[in-house]
């Protein structure tokens, strides 16, 4: 599966931002999706992920609240929503994707071990 995130590159603190993820090459419902984030000089870390059906969400303990990812199966497509955006959300925020959560371990599986397909990441800058 191909993966290309999106969305406004430079916004005010204190803003909203809705990146979005176009899936091609497979049947995009087969597969969990996740946003990650890495700022400058630092480790890519897990925001959250949701499951092929959408019936589903898991975000990362500090994400909680000010996040929010949704999907579209029939665009292919799936969101990450940010509000109250801090200059500290400054980030490449990557989408991926993902096939191995067992269903006992359920989406968090993906914030200890990854996901196995990523896209390129989209530059997300917040000025104060």
């Amino acid at each position: 599966v191909q993966l290309q995130a999106s969305g406004r590159g430079l916004v005010q603190a204190g803003g909203s931002l809705r990146l979005s993820c176009v899936a091609s090459g497979r049947t995009f419902s087969n597969y969990d999706m996740g946003w990650f984030r890495q700022g400058a000089g630092k480790s890519r870390v897990f925001v959250g992920a949701i499951s092929g059906s959408g019936s589903s969400t898991y975000y990362a303990e500090s994400k909680r609240g000010r996040f929010t990812i949704s999907r579209d199966n029939a665009k292919n497509t799936v969101y990450l929503q940010v509000n109250s955006l801090t200059p500290e959300d400054t980030a490449v925020y990557y989408c991926a994707a993902g096939t191995r959560a067992p269903e006992n371990y359920g989406l968090r599986y993906y914030e200890d071990y990854g996901m196995e397909y990523w896209g390129k990441g989209t530059q997300v800058t917040v000025s104060s």
